[in-house]
């Protein structure tokens, strides 16, 4: 989502509370304020998430814009929760991509019906793409599946099959997949979570599934001193490859210690470094967003690159409200240094 999942217990995954997932499902909450002004990169004066409203209890978002205009939302629950928005603001519950449960996962979960985390949602070639990944807590023998949809609604969700897995015997996680397309046209999948890091494996960009089954596993970004780690995001902008991660411990609502980072680099295998230079492998990463007064643990990001510019989407948990986990939206800017600032 040695220390790894001992730091783990209250990390991430494990994760979120069954409850309130499903209580999410029919939860409105409170529009959340926003704030407009920018900072510079760095600073600890974060801004407020931009204003969402509606069904906004989620964890692990991810979104897409669909050939409508129309936005689609995933994010981690039994059957992988599903929400629109017409305007990247107000957002609507519209039910469950696996309302049947996911059968196929039960190997890796330990259970039926249980959570399915991390989703990553993209729109190519004509229809959404959907990774998520099955695991159960504290443990690394976990996989990574694909389902596509044209529509994107509930139940229209077509099995792909696996795409990656783990073992026990694994020296990372077979969790939190990100999509990205290089410049080049290949595709790239980043994962993982604790052990030893965020690796990235290629994919085949006709089927969505691996390109081969040994081919290279690289390694982009890891931890000294600690393997809490995880949340891999990629995004490209002006020459470089941004990956953002989220740092330290996750899902324990007013105690959680998430926190934003992110490093860059020329090419999409690596090697990252942060703003300073320091390589991501040997625990390098710049800090773009933290806790700031009611806003605690902000993590599990994604991203997307919208026609009004780049946007940050994220989970937090709200310290003004008993630290349910909440929706947070902000844009994404860059500084002269082409960096990227929370704003």
């Amino acid at each position: 989502m040695s220390s790894v999942f001992s730091v783990r217990s209250g990390a991430r995954k494990g994760r979120i509370r069954l409850a309130w997932l499903l209580a999410a499902a029919v939860v409105t909450a409170a529009v959340v304020p926003a704030t407009l002004h920018l900072r510079s990169a760095g600073a600890a004066n974060y801004p407020g998430p931009g204003a969402v409203s509606g069904n906004i209890a989620v964890h692990d978002p991810t979104m897409v814009k669909g050939p409508d205009g129309t936005y689609l939302m995933a994010a981690t629950a039994p059957g992988i929760a599903l929400r629109t928005s017409t305007d990247r603001t107000k957002f609507t519950y519209t039910g469950l991509a696996f309302p049947n449960g996911a059968s196929w996962t039960d190997e890796y979960t330990g259970q039926s019906n249980a959570n399915l985390w991390a989703p990553d949602l993209s729109y190519r070639n004509g229809k959404f793409y959907l990774y998520y990944s099955a695991s159960s807590f504290g443990k690394n023998k976990s996989a990574i599946f694909l389902a596509t949809s044209t529509t994107g609604k509930p139940g229209s969700w077509t099995n792909q099959g696996k795409i990656y897995s783990t073992t026990t015997s694994s020296n990372h996680n077979a969790i939190d997949p990100n999509l990205i397309v290089d410049r080049q046209g290949k595709w790239w999948l980043s994962l993982g979570s604790f052990w030893t890091g965020i690796k990235m494996i290629e994919l085949n960009p006709t089927t969505g599934k691996r390109i081969s089954s040994s081919s290279t596993v690289h390694s982009l970004a890891s931890r000294t001193g600690s393997t809490a780690i995880e949340a891999p995001a990629i995004i490209y902008h002006a020459g470089y490859y941004y990956l953002f991660t989220s740092w330290d411990n996750c899902c324990k609502g007013k105690d959680s210690t998430y926190k934003i980072m992110v490093g860059r680099s020329k090419t999409i295998t690596g090697p990252y470094k942060d703003r300073p230079g320091k390589l991501l492998t040997a625990g390098g990463g710049t800090q773009i967003l933290g806790t700031h007064g009611s806003i605690v643990g902000p993590g599990g990001q994604s991203l997307i690159q919208d026609g009004d510019g780049d946007v940050l989407v994220y989970h937090y948990y709200d310290g003004a409200d008993n630290g349910v986990a909440k929706l947070g939206i902000n844009r994404l800017t860059w500084d002269s240094s082409n960096w990227p600032v929370v704003s």
